[in-house]
């Protein structure tokens, strides 16, 4: 039966391969696109299982570059019950590197407390160098830095070189490579140089990381710190014209800035917002949000109540789960997106496929009748038309699976610090099931219509 199917589909080689172009196109771009959710996945994974601790960050910041909070909130936060380490962190965006734009990738300065980063059981950044070493307390106050593979691939840097940032020398001592798109983007500097070179007031930090003590739940102490700081007066961060154009303006944004993005919210931009007037990196002036000055009281950390006499939280503490959460709700949006795509394909393809059967069946009942006349029952011709089918279904499974895991593996080592796409083995045994499947569903009304007619039937129609 299955050598018989197979002599009916090389016999109308012409059709056969329209068939199997039009399904292979659409199992290929059901691979491709679903890569990219898939690949987000796997990618934010890699990111947060590398951090088993807290961020505290201004409430509504997407991430810790955008945030901005009173230095002296650290020392508050290491007298709650629970915390083991709590390492004040200052962020930045690196305009040009090497006298490069860093619009696409974008890089960033991360100015670490030192001291606290060698207290830590874990430490991303740290634990990751590939060559060189990791800053020391002798390099507090130098110009000493640690980069990424990826900014020393692009750089042509080593350890010993010197690499220019915004106008400023500094020297390289060692590269790091996390893994992860989304954290191999950063410069590694001692945070008071960082504060120096970009004029930053020492009374602002960006976030602090918090490392818990064994066997404290990371729920219980995101809790005790919030409400420790509940009702304080910091703002709750809106984004700024500055970083609307810096993440939405441009078409060439890189995967890690659409995840800025899907986290901002930035479906609400329209609203009107007060633009800020200056930039913390270049005019040395840190704002809070919608480009206010922070208040005294603020950058003392006094414990000042809201103006709206509502006990909102003044500090945002997320652990990694927290962050997996917002992944989810914002890749579920763009699961949307590959679906209404990939069914496009489908469609295309299951018509392509029914139309190769249906024209295959009206020209050959003259063979159908001969076979019923010949003891053929209604099953058997089922079953013949649908071993056809099956069969496009599984060759065009297998062409675009095939084609579909190649491209991925084209775009990773094309752009592999833009984008990361992930063809699982799930994924591709799914969509070698769905070609079947539709392959047989194509064939399904042509062999219905066939095993209807009588042998006289048959022949007569033909």
């Amino acid at each position: 039966m299955l050598h018989f199917a197979w002599q009916n589909l090389a016999s109308r080689p012409a059709r056969s391969i329209l068939a199997l172009l039009g399904l292979t196109v659409a199992i290929t771009g059901m691979v491709g696109l679903f890569s990219i959710a898939v690949g987000l996945q796997r990618t934010v994974g890699k990111t947060f299982d590398r951090i088993p601790g807290l961020a505290a960050m201004q409430p509504g910041a997407p991430i810790p570059l955008f945030s901005r909070m009173p230095a002296a909130w650290a020392e508050e936060i290491r007298e709650v019950p629970g915390v083991s380490v709590v390492r004040p962190e200052l962020w930045t965006r690196a305009q040009m590197v090497d006298g490069k734009m860093t619009f696409n990738p974008p890089r960033f300065l991360f100015g670490t407390d030192i001291p606290t980063t060698l207290q830590m059981k874990s430490a991303v950044y740290r634990d990751d160098i590939q060559a060189g070493r990791f800053l020391e307390l002798a390099d507090v106050g130098t110009n000493r830095c640690v980069i990424s593979e990826a900014i020393a691939r692009d750089s042509s840097k080593k350890p010993g070189d010197i690499i220019k940032v915004d106008g400023n020398l500094l020297e390289v001592i060692g590269v790091y490579k996390t893994g992860s798109i989304l954290l191999d983007v950063a410069i590694v500097i001692d945070q008071s140089t960082l504060r120096q070179l970009y004029r930053m007031d020492p009374a602002i930090i960006s976030s602090v990381y918090i490392e818990p003590v064994e066997k404290m739940s990371p729920d219980e102490l995101s809790k005790a710190i919030r409400e420790k700081f509940r009702g304080r007066s910091l703002g709750k961060w809106q984004p700024s014209a500055d970083t609307i154009a810096g993440l939405s303006g441009r078409a060439e944004a890189t995967l890690a800035d659409k995840f800025v993005a899907g986290l901002s919210g930035l479906s609400d931009l329209a609203k009107p917002r007060k633009p800020s007037t200056a930039n913390s990196s270049t005019a040395g002036e840190v704002l809070l949000a919608g480009g206010e000055k922070p208040s005294a009281e603020v950058i003392s950390g006094e414990n000042t109540v809201a103006d709206s006499g509502d006990a909102e939280e003044g500090l945002e503490v997320r652990s990694a789960r927290d962050w997996g959460t917002k992944i989810q709700e914002f890749s579920s949006d763009l699961d949307i997106f590959m679906y209404l795509m990939s069914g496009i394909g489908v469609v295309i393809a299951l018509l392509s496929i029914l139309n190769t059967m249906l024209m295959s069946v009206t020209e050959r009942m003259t063979e159908f009748g001969i076979l019923k006349a010949n003891g053929w029952s209604s099953w058997d011709l089922l079953r013949l038309i649908a071993y056809e089918s099956a069969a496009l279904g599984l060759i065009g499974g297998i062409l675009g699976c095939t084609l579909g895991w190649i491209g991925t593996l084209v775009v990773n080592a094309s752009i592999p610090d833009k984008l990361n796409l992930y063809a699982s083995p799930g994924l591709l045994l799914f969509s070698l099931a769905f070609s079947m499947a539709l392959g047989v569903l194509g064939g399904l009304y042509p062999a219905m219509w066939a095993t209807r007619l009588t042998p006289m039937e048959a022949i007569r129609r033909s």
